[in-house]
């Protein structure tokens, strides 16, 4: 297991899975971002996807979903974000809340945004067509999005 240094006003934790497994899974990755995180975060979360086990292939996949959903926290919901990634069973989760105006998961495009004229969504569509998981809720400011990849 490598050594991570990181600055504290980055609010990170990175958790050693051997002893913070437990029901919740392991946690990778907590932290808040704004807009000038956003490339630190996308290292972030290969280097624990990598850890985690989730295969090259599906990797790049995974960094463009959490990335997608992390840019609609700043660009629809007040600028900052909070990112929880965790190991849970065979997949990996990451769950990303804002205090935004929240939204369902009826606004996530049927067809590819713009085949249709509509102009916003396709991070949604995007993000709903790569991962195994994706589920939209009301947190008790705003909204949370969870999604999730099988590591095998």
């Amino acid at each position: 297991m490598s050594l991570v240094l990181v600055t504290k006003r980055e609010a990170l934790v990175l958790a050693d899975p051997r002893r913070s497994a437990d029901r919740a899974g392991e946690h990778l990755l907590h932290r808040h971002f704004t807009a000038d995180e956003l490339p630190r975060l996308r290292v972030q979360i290969e280097e624990c996807a990598a850890w985690a086990g989730l295969c090259e292939a599906r990797r790049g996949d995974f960094v463009l979903a959490v990335d997608e959903i992390a840019n609609n926290a700043i660009e629809h919901a007040g600028g900052t974000g909070s990112l929880l990634l965790r190991r849970i069973g065979d997949e990996l989760e990451c769950r990303i809340s804002d205090s935004g105006p929240g939204f369902s998961e009826d606004v996530i495009p049927r067809i590819l945004p713009g085949l249709d004229g509509a102009t916003s969504g396709r991070g949604l569509w995007l993000t709903q067509l790569v991962t195994d998981r994706l589920a939209i809720s009301a947190g008790t400011m705003g909204a949370v999005v969870t999604l999730a990849m099988r590591l095998r």
